[in-house]
């Protein structure tokens, strides 16, 4: 009996000693319907607790904030009230934690290990090899207005030479010179086509975004815009670039920025818009909550009732100037639009609040208030370079058939003689060809640039700068 007790003790001593820290940090691969997403979650210790922060390496998303951190009996359960996800996983012997992610009512299997995340590797295609078949120099450039660098690439076809050139302008949130999501990169792909057929690209990161300087979450369109502007000028030094012909793409809100620039400059010669807005920001925004919730089966008379509180909430921001006004009155119209989407895709009760508060300072931004008060046909009803622009017809987040007949009526009405206005078919967002447009998509396609609109941008820029 007294060695009985005596071993017994001595287990307890034993795994009392080997209680499992859980701080560092823990990497998977979450495994969604047709692809993968990789995230790393860093944990720390705190007041006898944890906390920890979620990245979405891929999405360019770092620090989202766990909210809760619970680990009790080899059971680790995490709520990240910002994404209305929540994880719950048991931590095994092979020191992996096994366990289920759950965001809007849909569960995906999720293991965590201990160290740094191990990229699944992506097929990528189309993206170019070095050594190029061209000049590539990364290159710097000052913002004097807001004083700030901007790192970029500047490719040519040759190094010595007078070329046409493009500036590319990035879509919404911060994004790199190449435009990288969901392991594609974009602009590297499309400047290697174009820089291939003759045409030089600068590609830059947005400001605060990897090399670049700055504060990205103050900025708004029009400071962007001032970026772009910047990039113009420093062409315009380069001996290499002929002055007479320099050009802007820009990809979704770029497509917002590039007629900002040629509206008020005589140094653009063209300009092309991919998924480049034509109507007012709140009807877009509207217009995009509805294709992309009716995806994951909200019915369409509870879309309409939400198209309704989105008006509604859209015409506060564009109406009120003080903040703190804006988001006391936001609360209850996004408390409204929650309880009509299915109980699965709701926050959790206890976490509804936090929630709000969340969504609701994510909206009360003074980007967020430029893009739904602006109206894109204003700026290009003053353009009168040529316009080329192009529309995937699959596109949920710029629809193509409002957006196209927006900016055709806007350069008609401005007297613009010179515009190809094109929806490219099975093309989503981001000008992949595409089942649906949804954006579940965007990482699971191998393709990264539907080779049909790289041909058709730059044989419409090649027909430009021959005249």
């Amino acid at each position: 009996m007294k060695n009985t007790l005596l071993f017994t003790f001595l287990i307890l001593i034993f795994l009392n000693c080997s209680a499992q820290d859980i701080s560092g940090q823990w990497s998977g691969i979450l495994k969604v319907p047709g692809g993968q997403l990789g995230l790393v979650l860093h944990i720390t210790m705190a007041n006898g607790g944890y906390s920890a922060t979620l990245d979405s390496p891929n999405q360019g998303a770092n620090g989202i904030p766990v909210n809760s951190v619970e680990f009790n009996n080899s059971v680790l359960k995490l709520t990240m009230t910002s994404l209305n996800a929540e994880y719950t996983g048991t931590l095994g012997a092979d020191n992996t934690f096994k366990g289920i992610f759950k965001q809007n009512g849909q569960s995906y299997p999720l293991d965590l290990k201990r160290g740094d995340l191990e990229t699944p590797k992506l097929s990528r295609p189309q993206e170019p090899v070095k050594p190029y078949p061209y000049y590539s120099e990364d290159v710097k450039f000052e913002n004097p207005k807001d004083k700030i660098t901007l790192a970029g690439t500047l490719t040519l076809p040759a190094k010595e030479g007078n070329f046409p050139v493009v500036v590319l302008i990035s879509g919404s949130g911060p994004q790199d010179r190449n435009e990288e999501l969901l392991g594609h990169k974009p602009f590297l792909v499309l400047s290697d086509y174009l820089t291939k057929n003759g045409i030089a690209v600068l590609r830059y990161d947005d400001r605060g975004t990897a090399q670049s300087t700055g504060i990205f979450s103050i900025a708004t369109t029009k400071d962007f815009a001032t970026d772009v502007q910047s990039a113009v000028e420093y062409l315009k030094t380069r001996k290499e670039i002929n002055q007479k012909k320099i050009g802007l793409i820009g990809h979704s809100e770029g497509g917002i920025i590039a007629p900002m620039i040629a509206a008020g400059s005589k140094d653009i010669a063209f300009i092309v818009l991919l998924a480049g807005p034509g109507i007012p920001g709140d009807e877009l925004l509207i217009k995009q909550s509805h294709l992309i919730f009716r995806t994951t089966g909200v019915s369409e008379s509870i879309l309409d009732e939400i198209d309704i509180l989105n008006k509604k909430g859209y015409g506060i921001l564009k109406e009120k100037s003080d903040f703190a006004e804006i988001k006391k009155e936001l609360l209850p119209i996004m408390d409204d639009a929650i309880k009509l989407l299915p109980v699965p895709q709701q926050p959790p009760a206890d976490k509804r609040n936090e929630y709000l508060q969340q969504t609701v300072n994510q909206l009360a931004t003074p980007w967020f208030q430029f893009l739904v008060r602006y109206n894109p046909a204003e700026t290009l009803e003053k353009v009168k370079c040529p316009v080329l622009a192009l529309n995937g017809a699959n596109d949920l987040q710029v629809p193509p058939k409002e957006d196209l007949e927006g900016i055709r009526i806007a350069l008609q009405k401005g007297g613009n003689k010179s515009f190809k206005i094109k929806e490219l078919p099975k093309l989503n967002h981001l000008f992949q060809e595409s089942e649906t447009g949804a954006p579940s998509e965007y990482g699971i396609i191998e393709q990264t640039f539907s080779p049909t609109a790289l041909t058709e941008i730059s044989e419409w820029i090649k027909i430009i700068v021959l005249k």
